[in-house]
């Protein structure tokens, strides 16, 4: 946890890069952003070395040498990206947002069926643009976000993504409560979930390697009947953005329910593998996901 000056210090820091992105002309942002979040990264050693050895996975070891170290700067080029999407957003939003999208059908079919539909989403490209698209679309989505400090700072982003049109719901025990609610309500949910934040999730196999993934889309899939539809959406090289909606994930009962969490949670970490390896280098996750991660030495930090 942040010591209150060191939080005090990020919610400053974050406030005001936001209002520097939205006065920098539209020709300068995504160049300056791509140069500031590289530079940033010269100071996030453990985040580098994190950033190398999921790259690393993703390319089945491929990446390496000056391949792997132009893969990590495009990464960070990429996260800068994202939060300069995010700072200049809601403007943005007030005209009209253009998104390519394969797979639209399949979120169209879970609403028409009335059962409600989870997007299941790696920290891939801007997936904050993509809940923008839904609601402007009239489809307003339900995202579950990570808490941050300090509380204003957390007040702060979910601020921005209401004035997008997303209700914003904290991770945390009433969560489930409010998600359920969703799907009952024939909602679009989006679920961030690459990453087992709280640690009790359910042990998978991705990239190759044992870890544990976040139960609640499986769980939610199974008890409600809502299509489980794996999503990512990618920034275009110059400018723009494509998303995938993959068809939904086979979430019948079959037998005890922990047994079918396991197999469809298995099942969505195999899809997460496709999307992120059609664009590693906008693979955001800068933190430890793997038990051998938390062997390794180093300062992480915050992520988003």
């Amino acid at each position: 946890m942040q010591n209150p000056i060191g939080a005090r210090a990020s919610y400053l820091a974050y406030r005001a890069g936001a209002e520097l992105a939205r006065v920098v002309p539209g020709s300068m942002a995504q160049p300056a952003a791509r140069v500031i979040g590289q530079t940033m990264a010269l100071a996030m050693l453990g985040r580098r070395r994190q950033v190398e050895r999921n790259l690393r996975r993703a390319s089945d070891g491929a990446l390496q040498g000056l391949a792997l170290r132009k893969a990590v700067a495009e990464t960070f080029g990429s996260y800068g990206r994202y939060w300069l999407e995010l700072f200049r957003l809601a403007d943005d939003a007030r005209g009209t947002l253009e998104l390519d999208i394969e797979g639209f059908d399949h979120i169209t079919a879970g609403l028409e069926h009335g059962t409600g539909v989870i997007l299941a989403l790696p920290h891939v490209g801007g997936w904050d643009f993509a809940g923008a698209w839904l609601a402007s679309q009239g489809i307003a989505p339900t995202v579950v976000v990570e808490p941050v400090e300090p509380p204003e700072l957390f007040e702060w982003f979910a601020g921005v993504r209401r004035a997008l049109g997303m209700t914003v719901v904290q991770l945390g025990p009433d969560a489930g409560r409010v998600v359920l609610q969703a799907l009952r309500n024939n909602e679009v949910v989006c679920l961030l979930c690459d990453r087992d934040l709280v640690g009790d999730g359910i042990e998978v196999e991705f990239f190759g390697e044992r870890t544990t993934l976040p139960g609640g889309p499986a769980t939610l899939a199974l008890r409600t009947g809502a299509p489980l539809l794996p999503a990512a959406v990618y920034f275009g090289p110059k400018g723009g953005h494509h998303a995938i909606v993959m068809p939904p994930v086979p979430a019948q009962r079959e037998g005890r329910l922990r047994d079918d969490v396991g197999r469809v949670a298995q099942d969505l970490a195999h899809r997460f593998e496709e999307l992120i390896r059609a664009a590693p280098e906008q693979w955001h996750l800068l933190q430890p996901n793997w038990p051998s991660d938390h062997a390794t030495n180093g300062s992480w930090g915050r992520g988003s």
